[in-house]
C-alpha cells in the first residue's frame, strides 16, 4: 500500500506530469469555450442606467396599480396609498414604508431586503412566498395578512406572532397559521 501512495504521489510531483495534465485541462476549457453560444453577455446595472424596470414615477396614490415585478431601490414610500396593488415579484430593497397603505395588496415572490414596514397598513395583504430578510414590521397592522413560505428574520416573526390575528380574505389562511406561530 505505501508503494502505490508513493508512486501516485511522485507522479502528481513529476513537473512533465503535471505540465501535461495542466495542458489538458487547458485545451478542454478552450474547446469548451469554444463551443458555447456566441450571443454577447450582457451586465447587470442599477435600473437607474438600464431603466426598465424602475419607478419613477412614485405618487401619494398607487391605489390598484399594476406594479409586478418592479423595482424600488432606496425607495421613499412613506404614507404611500399602495392598497390593492399587484406588487407580484417586486424588488423593493432598503426602501422606506412606514406608514404606507398596503390592504389587500398582492406582494407575492417579493424580495424585499432591509425595508421598513414600521407602522404601515398590511391588513389583509398577500406576502406569499416573500423574502423580507432584514425587513422591519414595528407597529405593522397585519391583521389578515398572509405570509405563506416567506422568509422573515426570527426576532420579527416573533414579534408578528405576538399580535397576528385574522384570516386573509383572498386565501382563506388565518396570520397566524402563515407565520407558522405556535
Amino acid at each position: 500500500m505505501p508503494a502505490l501512495f508513493r508512486r501516485s504521489a511522485m507522479r502528481l510531483l513529476n513537473p512533465r506530469a503535471l505540465c501535461s495534465g495542466l495542458l489538458a485541462t487547458l485545451v478542454c476549457c478552450v474547446i469548451s469555450v469554444a463551443l458555447l453560444p456566441s450571443s454577447p453577455a450582457q451586465a447587470i446595472t442599477a435600473p437607474e442606467l438600464r431603466g426598465q424596470k424602475a419607478v419613477q414615477d412614485i405618487s401619494a396614490d398607487m391605489h390598484g396599480r399594476d406594479l409586478k415585478e418592479k423595482e424600488f431601490l432606496k425607495a421613499d414610500l412613506q404614507g404611500v396609498d399602495l392598497s390593492e396593488a399587484d406588487l407580484r415579484g417586486a424588488v423593493i430593497n432598503t426602501s422606506l414604508l412606514q406608514g404606507s397603505d398596503l390592504r389587500s395588496a398582492d406582494l407575492g415572490d417579493v424580495v424585499a431586503f432591509a425595508s421598513r414596514f414600521d407602522g404601515a397598513d398590511l391588513r389583509d395583504a398577500r406576502f406569499v412566498n416573500a423574502m423580507l430578510m432584514q425587513s422591519r414590521f414595528t407597529e405593522a397592522n397585519i391583521e389578515g395578512a398572509d405570509f405563506t413560505n416567506a422568509v422573515i428574520d426570527l426576532p420579527q416573526l416573533k414579534a408578528m406572532c405576538a399580535r397576528a390575528e385574522g384570516v386573509n380574505s383572498a386565501t382563506g389562511i388565518s396570520t397566524r397559521e402563515s407565520l407558522g406561530c405556535r
